[in-house]
């Protein structure tokens, strides 16, 4: 040690870490996009963070056509109906491998301007005069641009080739979105690249943007059993330490009855304590949502009105609807619920739609676990998500304690940290309580030798108040003021 004379001054940790801010609800969110239309477009297979709706359409493209492009649906609702943000979009369809070749089509010019309908992949464009011609010149001999309607406008430019034509000849690729299937969604890992595809991806937001997947959604597909169960799986254990939600829709295009929702839910195998089961789908302006599509939008919504903390369950919310429909497209019918029909689905752990007092409003509390499970913590859905939560926050505040000697010091630290949150958040009514504790019989000492500490966290989380009874009763008393 060097030879010291004077006044030093040192640091040690501070005993307590200051508990990260996790969000619970971020959605991702995978399905197709019109990438053709994007003007900044992102890769298939890559996930994409989006803070405006701008941004998403830069990124993916937008069209009304949501059965073709499901992702423009999530669009609309999460940014433009309920302002909520951020969310993490993940587009499967790839226009290079979903496409149809379409050769040596002729098509008019009308005053040098010709129209297509179909989805075309710009890249892929070739303009020529006649078919046995060379290749015209973009920007050169013309344009071709989408218009605000999603169809191709080409425009022969004075003083090239097509300036005097009144047709050409087009071959290009249209992109079709009706060769994306289920497995497409579901994904996996690519044998030949090694890349992750589908569902596999929720791994990478984490690891991409440094935020916590909360809720994992694929409207238009998530009615598909085998699509939901890997997104059940992909609710736990996320980049190996995460936890979220799935919201997954009834096939409302083959259950039209209320009745019916029961059967399908349990014929197809949608119980899991992760996983919010919706019917009908919703409709505003006579446009349709899947409901999960404006569950999450709830969801996100109700959380930020409580401090970003999701002990306050989407129940008895505001949708963003003026009716509800079940049936195929072109055939629907509408559905009106009262409340003994909407709490017989609540009991079968399904989340509906209620038009009961204040308009349109999720009804609901339960995750499809329910009624065969109804331990609280993960048949209610709030309590689920608290849990959800809590494992998130306490993962990311205390990674930075990894690798330290493992001490009384360290104990303490986490110990005292953890406490001291429990109880900011017991005083601000989002538990009942909380504590952790550092147990001998839960740590033998093989375990602490090989570095592994194991902390028991208790806390209680307050259940949604889904009965609320007045007992009433007729006082003969009171007849006595008769004679005052």
């Amino acid at each position: 040690m060097a030879y010291k004379h004077g006044v030093y001054g040192s640091e040690v940790p501070t005993s307590l870490v200051p508990m990260t801010n996790v969000s619970a609800g971020l959605p991702v969110v995978f399905g197709t996009a019109p990438v053709h239309l994007a003007t900044d477009p992102v890769k298939a297979n890559v996930p994409v963070l989006c803070y405006t709706y701008a941004e998403a359409v830069a990124a993916l493209g937008y069209s009304d056509d949501w059965r073709s492009y499901t992702l423009c649906e999530f669009m609309k609702s999460h940014f433009a109906l309920f302002n909520m943000a951020p969310v993490v979009f993940v587009n499967v369809l790839d226009a290079a491998a979903h496409r149809t070749a379409v050769a040596d089509e002729e098509t008019t010019l009308a005053e040098g301007v010709a129209t297509i309908s179909d989805p075309v992949r710009l890249s892929a464009l070739v303009v020529k005069k006649a078919a046995a011609g060379q290749p015209l010149v973009l920007d050169t001999d013309y344009t071709a641009a989408y218009n605000d309607e999603g169809k191709l406008v080409i425009t022969a430019l004075s003083g090239g080739e097509l300036a005097s034509e009144t047709a050409c000849i087009l071959s290009y690729d249209r992109v079709n979105p009706a060769a994306v299937d289920g497995d497409d969604i579901i994904g996996g890992v690519n044998v030949v690249t090694g890349e992750y595809e589908g569902l596999e991806l929720v791994h990478q937001v984490f690891p991409r943007f440094g935020l916590v997947p909360g809720i994992i959604l694929a409207p238009g597909w998530s009615h598909l059993s085998a699509v939901a169960a890997v997104m059940k799986a992909k609710c736990e254990n996320i980049s190996g330490h995460f936890e979220a939600i799935c919201i997954c829709d009834v096939d409302t295009d083959t259950v039209t009855k209320y009745s019916d929702v029961s059967q399908w839910k349990n014929a197809n195998n949608f119980v899991y304590k992760g996983q919010l089961l919706c019917w009908p789908k919703l409709t505003l302006g006579g446009v349709k949502y899947h409901f999960s599509t404006q569950l999450a939008g709830v969801i996100c919504k109700t959380d930020a009105a409580h401090d970003d903390v999701p002990y306050w369950s989407p129940s008895n919310q505001s949708l963003q609807a003026d009716g509800a429909v079940s049936g195929i497209d072109g055939a629907e019918k509408e559905i009106f619920l009262d409340t003994s029909n909407a709490a017989y689905l609540n009991g079968q752990g399904v989340i509906t739609a209620l038009n009961f007092i204040g308009g349109w409003k999720a009804w609901g509390n339960r995750t499809t676990v329910y009624p065969s499970v109804t331990d609280p913590k993960d048949a209610f859905v709030p309590i689920r998500r608290m849990f959800n939560w809590v494992n998130n926050t306490l993962v990311t505040s205390f990674w930075q304690k990894v690798d330290n000697p493992a001490n009384k010091r360290l104990i303490a630290t986490i110990v005292d940290s953890a406490n001291v949150w429990l109880n900011g958040l017991t005083a601000r009514g989002f538990i009942l309580g909380g504590r952790v504790e550092f147990r001998e019989d839960e740590n033998p000492i093989t375990d602490l030798m090989d570095g592994i500490l194991r902390f028991h966290v208790f806390f209680t989380p307050p259940s949604p108040a889904r009965d609320i009874e007045f007992i009433q009763e007729y006082d003969p008393d009171y007849l006595s003021t008769l004679f005052e």
